[in-house]
């Protein structure tokens, strides 16, 4: 049997290894655990999003180029969505815009430029009918979409 003090040192020496490993400046146990929960959260997140960068479609080193890239980062108090190619894009705005739309994200405030290039740099933030909050790499995978939407429509049209 071992004894209980022994217990209890070996139990706080995994809590600060923990408390290291996640880089946590929690001092109870119950903190400690929710920080490394949610750094776990967090890894898994960039998991996600390193998977997605792997697996989306890119033909040649010229269509990665000018195919628009997309990234969306979460505010405190919303989402914000980067949209950028190197060419002139004519309709995506509207795209972009009916995927916000569709999710019930309105849009707070907004940058485009459509001159030669394409670049949106847009603040949203969730309807206040919208009871559940709006993931980013959901955001991030409807643009992605209406992206490659857009693509198929213009291809179309041409």
């Amino acid at each position: 049997m071992v004894p209980r003090g022994h217990k209890r040192a070996n139990l706080h020496e995994k809590l600060q290894l923990l408390r290291s490993l996640t880089n946590s400046h929690a001092m109870n146990k119950t903190s400690i655990v929710v920080d490394a929960s949610n750094y776990i959260e967090e890894l898994k997140q960039k998991v996600e999003r390193l998977k997605e960068d792997i697996s989306s479609p890119r033909s040649s080193s010229d269509e990665s180029s000018s195919w628009p890239k997309v990234s969306v980062k979460t505010l405190e108090k919303g989402i914000l969505v980067n949209v950028y190619s190197g060419k002139s894009c004519p309709g995506l705005l509207v795209s972009i815009l009916e995927a916000f739309e569709n999710l019930g994200l309105n849009v707070l405030e907004a940058r485009v430029s459509c001159a030669d290039s394409f670049h949106l740099q847009a603040v949203g933030g969730e309807n206040e009918d919208n009871e559940e909050i709006i993931d980013a790499q959901v955001v991030k995978r409807a643009v992605a979409d209406a992206i490659r939407n857009w693509e198929e429509s213009d291809t179309n049209e041409q």
